[in-house]
């Protein structure tokens, strides 16, 4: 019998202590939509077969708790896509208001998760995709390693 050693591509597995990524999150419509960027090339994250989950977005006046949930699902379908930790984000809402946006800060801290920036959706270019243009944001905002 012989054995094969199996490595990973470019040595051993990440250093636990660098930051996870950033991803981008589109809050404007019913459904939060989530994508990753590398390279300035976007893709739109969704749940693997038989791991299918739905992320309403809450109504803007919901309490903090509704939104921390959808927060705490948007961080699990991204680490599951990505198979590597999820720690910052750009978030692309409908209106951003003062109020708002620290609902939804405190609410995405409490799922461990760090907004880097809140978009409001009519700052976006019309033909673009809020969460390909967020994810390409976040990549350009996220802390790089040392």
């Amino acid at each position: 019998m012989r054995l094969f050693q199996i490595e990973e591509p470019e040595g051993g597995p990440a250093d636990p202590e660098l930051p996870g990524v950033a991803i981008g999150i589109d809050l404007g419509g019913a459904e939060a939509e989530l994508a990753f960027s590398v390279g300035g090339n976007a893709v739109v994250l969704t749940d693997r077969s038989g791991f299918e989950q739905t992320l309403s977005v809450p109504d803007p006046a919901a309490p903090r708790a509704q939104w921390q949930e959808l927060f705490e699902g948007v961080r699990l379908r991204a680490e599951r896509a990505l198979a590597r930790p999820v720690d910052f984000a750009v978030v692309v809402v409908a209106a951003a208001d003062a109020a708002t946006s620290a609902k939804l800060r405190d609410a995405a801290a409490a799922a461990a998760l760090t907004i880097l920036r809140i978009v409001a959706k009519g700052e976006l270019p019309l033909d673009a995709s809020a969460a390909l243009t967020a994810a390409m944001l976040a990549e350009d905002l996220a802390p790089r390693p040392k």
